[in-house]
């Protein structure tokens, strides 16, 4: 039986699969991302070409704004040079076989929707946390795109009234690459993204300084998750990125979401508790999250036939 092929573009590898209707991954591998648009097309012509009898469609996560109706990439986050280009195009016009995209945030949430933690889930999120804390919206069992591609993109939530100063963005007082590594300069440590030693060092509950820091980095994570439930009354809230593979993390994050709630009887008598919970897939998520946007995108063209 035909198969999908999968593709997960990030800032430094490209992740490929092939992938069933069922989820079932095959043929994992990665090689380096290309450091050119024209580098880029050629990596996925190949791609497409050495299995092009083998597959019945292509489904594509990148970072930057994806409309996910044309396939088309804006902004690229860290890979500017997909600014304005259509993997869609490319592949549907060359190889006459669907091709979906879209954004890896809303991948990793698409993800979860199909086989995950949010699957039944009407109104949820996914929050991922890594360099910035990006994610997906679900309202009434869809994704939410947003007028302009951008729903879920939490870094560019402004963190207090002042001002929305960089440095007070979402994105950066919640990143787990930045509690990471001003918990290494805590503990003078000599590599300042070795989160195993962080945690091992959190788990022993010795550094009253450390557990302070990871306290409030937690916080952070429950005043989006409190927002998110305000503003989208969602009944989930699934954690992701490498961070999340620690079970403490999950349990401070509860934790501390039940002292902002607590800190408001009006908060606390108007909103019922979400269920938190770790993301079910990690390094597969995006390369299920396209799979499935490519089968939800096959199911509507079906209907409108």
């Amino acid at each position: 039986m035909k198969k999908y092929l999968a593709i997960d573009i990030g800032g430094s590898f490209v992740k490929i699969s092939q992938i069933d209707h069922s989820g079932n991954i095959y043929n994992h591998k990665k090689v380096k991302t290309p450091t050119s648009l024209l580098a880029m097309t050629q990596l996925i012509e190949e791609l497409v070409e050495e299995l092009n009898t083998e597959i019945k469609g292509v489904g594509i996560s990148c970072p930057g704004r994806v409309d996910i109706q044309t396939g088309t990439v804006y902004n690229g986050g860290a890979l500017p040079y997909l600014h304005e280009f259509s993997f869609k195009k490319l592949v549907e016009e060359k190889y006459d076989i669907p091709c979906a995209v879209c954004n890896d945030g809303k991948a990793a949430a698409l993800s979860e929707m199909w086989l995950g933690n949010l699957k039944g889930i009407p109104n949820g999120a996914a929050i991922v946390l890594g360099t910035g804390v990006g994610g997906g919206l679900v309202g009434n069992g869809e994704i939410l795109q947003g007028s302009h591609f951008q729903a879920g993109e939490l870094s560019f939530m402004p963190r207090q009234a002042q001002g929305a100063q960089t440095e007070e963005l979402i994105g950066f007082t919640a990143s787990a690459v930045a509690f990471v590594q001003k918990a290494a300069l805590l503990l003078k440590l000599t590599d300042l993204d070795d989160g195993k030693k962080v945690f091992a060092e959190i788990l022993t509950g010795k550094n009253e300084a450390l557990q302070a820091l990871f306290s409030t980095y937690c916080r952070e994570i429950g005043h989006i998750i409190l927002n998110l439930q305000a503003i989208l009354d969602i009944e989930k809230v699934v954690i992701g990125g490498g961070i999340s593979a620690q079970p403490i993390l999950i349990e401070e994050i509860k934790k501390q979401y039940q002292f902002l709630r607590s800190q408001s009887e009006m908060l606390a008598s108007s909103f019922a508790p979400i269920t938190i919970e770790k993301c079910r897939f990690g390094n597969e998520a995006n390369l299920l999250g396209a799979i499935y946007q490519l089968l939800l995108n096959l199911e509507k063209n079906k209907r409108h036939e």
